[in-house]
């Protein structure tokens, strides 16, 4: 056998043989009839449907509901209907023709008509129909200076309010539609993707949000669209994506589209509860996942049910809506064909029943679905060029002149009729006497007969609604009727407002309840914080030293549950999609779900901070008395529900989370910068303190501060006593520095001291209070408004973006396009480029097995699986939906770091080396690639890393465009690659996943997952086509696939077919057409028919989908005992002894874990990393709008601050501003890191480069822009307030803030390199931000500390030398000057003047000064220079430099921990 050539062997050279063999002349149905009559109980899968107990429960359901009154069966008859849809998902095909479950069902429609039901029966209807969205206009990458011309462009939005800016350009998405679907039709929508399919099926469920105009007149029965909106839930639409709540399980997604859908009235004898239950149970059972009631439905980052589950949810959910007129988008995605088939089948059982309008667009449509639609529409590019009979649209084409392939499927055909590149002519016809585009399609249909059938139907449909008012009325009266007490008559919605409030009262209950993680945090997060602040400020007492301290307390517990409620903001703008999809399903009002929302939300946040307050106010020793302790409570929880509306108001309004959190740091800054604790009221400008009025914060703080202070007098102590010391101890002659003492008494009234030193008039605390009331009320009434008004989500097609050209790019697309061009030209294939393709290494595998821990034990994914892939063939690998496809190839590609991989797995007969992984690619199913990059950047990036080093780059360039050209992008090669919301298609994007594999050039294998999932059925034909030619070149691949078409299927040489539980059915040849597959199923009892497309069969036969097996033995035993195992046993054993024979060597260079140097690596992951930031405008720019805004309102607010004695303590605030940094930068930081670590783990399983590299290069992608952001913060927050201006002094703070900067990117880059999720990583900022803030020494002097804290947090915590330094260079030797105010006045004893009085004090060291020494009336200014404000704290001027040292050093301490973090933490687990 000559292994290396890949041909021959022992399986090989019967294959001839057995292509000769019929394949069976007996029709395909008898045999499978024949073999289910000899294995009736045969085994099937655990997902299976049990027909005869779908049939007993629906018969248990319709008598328990047999007595309902008229009203409640009107709902309950398309509840429990519904609730029986998967009865109609064969069991196989045969059983669903044995059992007929219209015809059960109908039984009881007399008497249901006898009982007055009305049936709602409505078709839809649309002439004329034009629908227009922006495009049509090339739109380029946005950079970081675009948002800032976009940010002061406000001309530009201003003249578009008023109807005046220049308009967008309009594109025709739909062009003058026409066609009818009446009750009980189902119709097919077919196009390429970006034809308009999914426009179409938005706008027959009407909804048209999104789209620049909709002209023509689209009927629902009489109404028209606009008439139909009053009926909203009746036309509904269900999108591609499942979108749900992910910690609600699947029996609360149910039931609470029941409790705002069920009736009112009810059967006698049985509660509203009762009747939720049965019919939830129902629909479990009819749909087969019952097993997951009580699971959580979950998604792609919270663990739930399966995909395939949460898609049945989602028909549930939109079931539950008894809608008349329903769109389904796609939703086989990600399906096996037998899952598939199932689905279509259940909806035409449904569509039967109760006469719905139903309208699918599925990709890759089999011939079995194909045959379940009545009629088809198909578009190209946003033409209609066929609506008529589904049975009749293979022949129209054909008519036209277009030739199908063997074995095509009609959706197929149809569909590559309207390809350029896919259609081809019959014999003597060709693009000069046939249709060949849009337009000449379009035309060809408007002169046929099918477009004149459709205008006699359309005017028969006219007349019988005219004819026909009675089943309108009946329809009216059915929506009606179908209200529960309390809905208005004229209401969309089936319930009544308070009573979908309460319905979302109860979901939101659960929602909290079962987020546990987050819960169990947040009260974990609350109590360390309210012990922190506890010990910190513990048992705090009456006097004047306790004066400052108190307020520190007061402010920080106030600003601790007002940033609770910050997560808010993002909660409302991430269930966006959630509200929108229920407003269209008609399910509650937006309005609803803000009230219900900060109803339980309150009772969460009321408990928390009742316990919050209980730690903090009795550990620190607060006015002991009940009044003040609830009135404390009320105030903390007060600010928290009104900044809880307030963030929620945002979140409505903003389009975006950057500009959400623009507005939210203007109203911050300015809310805590005027609550009176940084600056008093009295300081404030003049022009700022009328936002005390309206500040929840400021209100809040007065009324604490006079809660406290105003039922307590302080004692003065010796801190605060001037003159102190053994000479003087007459209390006449003394006085307290505090503000609100007098001469003469230790004693100060607290509410003098608010009042003297905040301008808080004692009595206004309950004035106050109500004034946030009032406030709380406006915003809640903001909120549902905004909610219900404002609506933000993607309409219409989205755009792609480029970058923009330079020459280089548009030589090599011209280039590009020049080629495209001359290949449609001659309608040929162009020769073959110079793949190089030269390994002849061959992968084996014998006796695989892949075991994974879960509780209670391990669990078997592959069971003993022997298998290899060689150059030069294309092997599928197939099974259903949980078989092990996936986890096989990332056993075979290296890619599993948990659980127990036995067996062998050898290359050339030898382990795989450190080399393998870069040797070979790995298309994975999702496509993960960084959306900053072009497609051309992006294969480019693959290419220089992944191939040889010593390759010129030339060569490796020149091999991308051959890429790009084989994969069909040269049309969008400069496109931006984008997210899957906004960017490139679903195809788009898997077409870039397999090109960055292949500009690789794998020197081994090409693995690739599914990689035709989600694509129409010409791009997936056109992927595995160039697959093919790969291997011909002599690529090994190994390939898994979904619903292939039997056109599809042919083009693969082997077949390696897994059933569930990682079991072997069948590898080997699939011979042509199948003969050798087809062969091997029919010798073990099943034989496929002619038409049968094998794929289908195959998974069919050994019971993959919902179907039995054939036969009576396991299809994996068959396999076991099998002839052809035996030869694929030797096979395997020749190959390695022929390839270890050969003396296989590899190259030196070759043996490396990675392809590039370091230094190279770190070169191109640099730059891109640089390129990224700069195409992420809002990342960035956010963040410099936020150091910005928030040093020129402090600035603004200290503005020009003078030399006096208060001046001296807001200069420290202003210092302290510098701390909030870590809060702008790190939330940001970590999203980022989390967003590029998913990309680093996909690139570095394919070992492109180290994550020394990837953390390298995230850390000096940020340095630039925080430079730029550490000079925008300092310039305002220095010069504004008039601090120091010398050279020294302003260079070292500058220094300081720079250091802060880059210290909180560090540190946010450390802390996410060591927890596995952005969620569990902002769990631990507010730990962080609480210690800096108040372990620094400025809210309570380090002296004050509880010696605990102060011997090693206080030193710790890099902020103190962050403090330290700045304070100690603000005001060193810095002459303070009292203001009158400021001076305290006391009367030196008789015959003595104040300056011989105050003598010793001096003597001793004393701070502060007389004004005039001469005088018996002393006054008194407590400091002489800054230093004597600060020497108190034990700071000192001299040790500036080492503080900076220090926290240079805590950077390094960041950067070790991230490194080492990122090099020996992998949370990739799979």
């Amino acid at each position: 056998m000559d292994a290396d050539s890949g041909k021959g062997g022992p399986e090989e050279t019967s294959t001839q043989s057995r292509c000769s063999t019929s394949s069976g002349t007996r029709n395909a149905e008898d045999l499978r009839e024949e073999a289910h009559r000899n294995n009736p109980n045969g085994s099937t899968r655990t997902t299976g449907i049990s027909i005869k107990q779908a049939e007993a429960d629906f018969a248990e359901l319709r008598r328990e509901l047999s007595h309902m009154s008229h009203v409640s069966r009107s709902r309950s008859q398309g509840d429990d209907e519904k609730g029986q849809l998967e009865l109609g998902s064969p069991a196989s095909e045969e059983t669903y023709e044995q059992f007929d479950l219209e015809a059960v069902l109908r039984g009881d429609l007399d008497a249901e008509r006898e009982a007055g039901i009305r049936p709602k029966h409505i078709g839809v209807m649309w002439e004329n129909l034009t629908v227009k969205g922006l495009g049509g206009q090339t739109n380029y990458v946005k950079t970081f200076p675009d948002a800032f011309i976009d940010f002061f462009d406000v001309i530009t939005p201003i003249k578009k309010m008023l109807g005046l800016g220049k308009k967008g350009i309009e594109a025709t998405l739909l062009d003058n539609f026409k066609g009818v679907c009446k009750p009980g039709e189902m119709v097919l929508v077919l196009g390429k993707p970006g034809s308009g399919c999914t426009t179409f099926l938005k706008t027959i469920a009407n909804q048209r949000h999104g789209y620049t105009g909709v002209e023509g007149e689209v009927l629902y029965g009489p109404f028209t669209a606009k008439e139909f909106k009053q009926y909203r839930g009746e036309a509904v639409y269900n999108e591609e994506d499942d979108v749900h709540h992910p910690t609600l399980t699947v029996e609360q997604t149910l039931g609470f589209a029941l409790d705002v859908k069920i009736p009112g009235k009810l059967p006698a004898g049985i509660t509203m509860k009762q009747f939720k239950e049965k019919v939830i149970t129902t629909m479990l059972k009819m749909f087969n996942i019952e097993h997951t009631r009580k699971t959580i439905v979950g998604n792609s980052f919270v663990r739930g049910i399966s995909g395939g589950e949460r898609k049945r949810v989602s028909i549930a959910e939109m079931l539950v809506t008894n809608a008349c007129v329903l769109s389904w988008d796609n939703s086989t995605r990600g399906l096996d064909a037998s899952t598939a088939l199932d689905f279509a089948k259940s909806l035409r059982v449904q569509t039967d029943l109760y006469r719905t309008s139903t309208f699918v667009s599925l990709y890759q449509a089999s011939e079995n679905i194909y045959k379940l639609f009545d009629k088809v529409l198909v578009i190209d590019e946003g033409k209609q060029v066929y609506f008529g009979p589904a049975s009749e649209a293979r022949s129209y084409f054909e008519g036209l002149g277009f030739m199908p392939r063997p074995r095509q499927t009609t959706p197929d055909y149809v569909t590559g009729c309207t390809d350029a590149f896919e259609r081809e002519y019959q014999e003597g016809r060709s693009a000069e006497n046939a249709p060949y585009s849009p337009a000449t399609l379009e035309a060809a249909f408007r002169e046929s007969k099918f477009a004149r059938d459709l205008e006699d139907e359309m005017a028969r449909y006219k007349k019988t609604l005219v004819e026909e008012t009675d089943k309108h009325d009946d329809f009216r009266i059915a929506v009606s009727e179908q209200k529960r007490r309390g809905a208005s008559k004229r209401s969309e919605y089936s319930v009544g407002f308070h009573q979908q409030v309460w319905a979302l009262m109860k979901r939101q209950f659960l929602l909290k309840k079962q987020d546990v993680l987050a819960l169990i945090l947040s009260w974990l997060r609350n109590i360390i914080i309210a012990i922190v602040l506890g010990t910190l400020y513990l048992n705090l007492g009456h006097t004047s030293a306790s004066a400052f301290s108190k307020g520190g307390l007061l402010f920080i517990a106030l600003l601790h549950n007002v940033f609770q409620a910050f997560s808010e903001l993002a909660g409302t703008m991430t269930g966006r999609a959630v509200v929108n999809k229920h407003r269209a399903y008609a399910f509650h009002r937006p309005s609803a779900l803000w009230i219900a929302q900060i109803f339980v939300d309150q009772i969460f946040s009321a408990s928390q901070c009742l316990v919050f307050s209980l730690i903090v106010y009795f550990m620190t020793n607060l006015a002991r008395d009940a009044g003040a302790f609830f009135t404390f409570y009320l105030l903390l929880l007060s600010a928290n529900l009104a900044m809880t509306l307030f963030f929620r108001i945002l979140g409505c309004i903003s389009v975006d989370f950057d500009a959400a959190a623009k507005f939210a740091t203007v109203g911050i800054t300015l809310m805590i910068t005027t609550a009176g604790y940084l600056i008093q009221y009295q300081s404030q400008q003049v022009w700022l303190r009328w936002i005390y009025y309206i500040n929840v914060v400021g209100l809040s703080f007065s009324g604490l501060m006079e809660n406290e202070f105003t039922r307590s007098t302080m004692t003065c102590t010796a801190e605060t006593l001037i003159p102190a010391g053994p000479e003087y101890n007459d209390i006449q002659h003394q006085v307290c520095t505090l503000p609100g003492s007098t001469p003469g008494t230790l004693e100060i009234p607290g509410g003098d001291y608010i009042d003297r030193g905040f301008s808080y008039s004692p009595g206004l605390l309950w004035r106050n209070w109500g004034i946030v009331v009032v406030i709380i009320v406006f915003f809640l009434v903001m909120n549902v408004v905004a909610g219900e008004y404002v609506r933000f989500g993607m309409g219409g097609n989205t755009a792609k973006v480029f970058q923009k050209p330079n020459e280089e790019r548009r030589k090599l697309n011209e280039e590009l396009i020049r080629k495209k061009e001359a290949k449609r030209k001659t309608r040929g294939e162009e020769s073959d480029p110079d793949l190089n393709i030269t390994s002849k290494s061959v992968l084996t595998w014998e006796s695989l097995c892949y075991d994974v821990p879960v509780p209670g034990g391990t669990r078997r994914l592959l069971d003993n699986v022997f298998g290899y892939v060689k150059p030069g063939q294309l092997t599928a690998l197939m099974g259903a939906s949980g078989a092990g496809k996936t986890t096989l190839l990332d056993v075979l590609a290296a890619r599993k770091n948990i659980g127990v991989i036995s067996g062998d797995i050898l290359v050339d007969g030898v382990k795989p080396g450190k080399e393998f992984q870069r040797g070979t690619s790995y298309a994975e199913q999702l496509d993960v690639h960084d959306p900053t990059q072009t497609i051309r950047e992006a294969l480019r990036f693959s290419a220089d890393l992944r191939q040889p080093y010593e390759t010129p780059r030339e060569e490796k360039y020149r091999y991308v465009e051959e890429v790009i050209a084989l994969l069909e992008m040269e049309t969008f090669a400069d496109a931006v690659i984008g997210s899957p919301e906004a960017g490139l298609t679903v195809e788009q994007r898997k077409r870039v996943t397999i090109g960055v594999e292949l500009a690789a050039k794998p020197e081994l294998l090409l693995f690739l997952d599914e990689p035709t999932s989600g694509l129409d059925s010409q791009s997936a034909f056109n992927i595995v086509r160039f697959l093919k030619k790969l291997a011909a070149a002599g690529q090994a691949i190994l390939c898994t696939i979904h619903q292939p078409n039997a056109a599809l299927f042919e083009n693969f040489d082997r077949l390696l077919l897994l059933k569930s539980g990682g079991r072997c059915v069948y590898f080997g040849d699939i011979g042509k057409d199948a003969c050798v597959l087809r062969d091997y199923l029919k010798r073990h009892g099943a034989s496929a028919g002619d038409s049968d497309n094998v794929a289908e069969f195959m998974l069919e036969a050994i019971g993959a989908g919902s179907s039995p097996r054939i036969g009576s033995r396991d299809w994996a035993d068959i396999w076991a005992d099998s002839p052809e195992l035996a030869d694929v046993k030797r096979n395997i054993s020749q190959m390695k002894e022929v390839r270890m024979a050969a003396g296989v060597q590899r190259k030196p260079e070759l043996e490396k874990e990675y392809a590039s140097p370091l230094w190279h690596q770190v070169k191109v992951v640099v730059h891109r990393a640089n390129l990224a930031h700069w195409r992420t405008p809002n990342y960035l720019f956010t963040r410099l709008f936020n150091h910005f805004v928030i040093a020129l309102v402090t600035g603004l607010s200290f503005l020009n601050l003078d030399n006096s004695r208060q001046s001296l303590q807001y200069k420290v605030f202003v210092m302290f501003q510098v701390t909030v940094l870590p809060a702008l930068i790190i939330s940001q930081i970590e999203v980022m890191y989390h967003v590029k670590r998913a990309l680093f783990f996909r690139e570095q399983s394919s070992k492109m480069y180290s994550s020394f590299v990837f953390a390298i290069s995230l850390l000096v992608a940020e340095i630039p822009y925080s430079i730029l952001c550490a000079v925008c913060f300092f310039l305002p927050l220095y010069y504004i307030p008039g601090l120091q201006n010398e050279s020294s002094r302003a260079g070292y703070q500058f220094l300081m803030v720079l250091i802060t900067e880059i210290f909180s990117v560090t540190l946010g880059q450390a802390l996410s390199a060591l927890t596995p999720s952005l969620f569990i990583s902002s769990q631990f900022d507010p730990f962080i931000f609480v210690t800096f803030a108040l372990f620094c020494g400025v809210t309570i002097p380090a002296p004050q500390m509880p010696a605990g804290y102060r011997t090693w947090l206080y030193e710790l915590n890099p902020f103190t030398r962050l403090i330290s330094g700045m304070v100690v260079t603000a005001l060193h030797k810095l002459p303070v000057v009292c203001s009158p105010e400021e001076l305290n006045e006391f009367q030196a004893p008789a015959n003595t003047t104040c300056g011989e009085y105050m003598q010793p004090f001096f003597d001793r060291g004393g701070p502060g000064y007389l004004v005039n020494n001469a005088t018996q009336d002393c006054q008194y200014c407590a400091f002489r220079i800054g230093d004597e404000f600060y020497g108190p704290l034990g700071l000192s001027f001299y040790e500036r430099w080492r503080d900076l040292g220090i926290f240079v050093a805590f950077i390094g301490s960041n950067l070790i921990i991230l490194f080492v973090a990122s090099r020996f933490l992998n949370f990739n687990k799979r």
